[in-house]
């Protein structure tokens, strides 16, 4: 079993940044597929970026350029960097994780909010 706790999240000013953390309960080194995934009201959960774990990356459209995903195997974290946030980044932001073999899993969420 895999547990996952996303932080970080907040209120943030258009133009500003923000970065999630994900902890991860077993060796980060374990698991194939990191990835965000986001869920604004009324919206379904739409995937934002993976990073595997020979550390490939992929962005959605609307994320890239400005957000980046990383991990430290040493603190068996992932982490989110968003700048430039938009209006439209506000969501519930969603921590996945994917270990071949043994199925996905899911956190609890971080609320990220972008208002002036």
């Amino acid at each position: 079993q895999v547990q996952l706790v996303e932080s970080g999240g907040g209120l943030v000013q258009p133009g500003g940044s923000l970065r999630l953390s994900c902890a991860v309960s077993v060796n980060i080194v374990s698991i194939d597929v990191m990835a965000w995934y986001r869920q604004a009201p009324g919206k379904s959960r739409d995937w934002v970026a993976t990073i595997t774990r020979t550390d490939g990356t992929n962005y959605a459209d609307s994320v890239k350029d400005r957000f980046t995903i990383s991990r430290d195997n040493a603190k068996n974290t992932a982490y989110l960097q968003m700048n430039s946030l938009k209006p439209e980044d506000t969501a519930v932001y969603y921590c996945h994780a994917t270990k071949i073999g043994s199925g996905g899993y899911w956190g609890l969420g971080t609320q990220v909010t972008v208002s002036s």
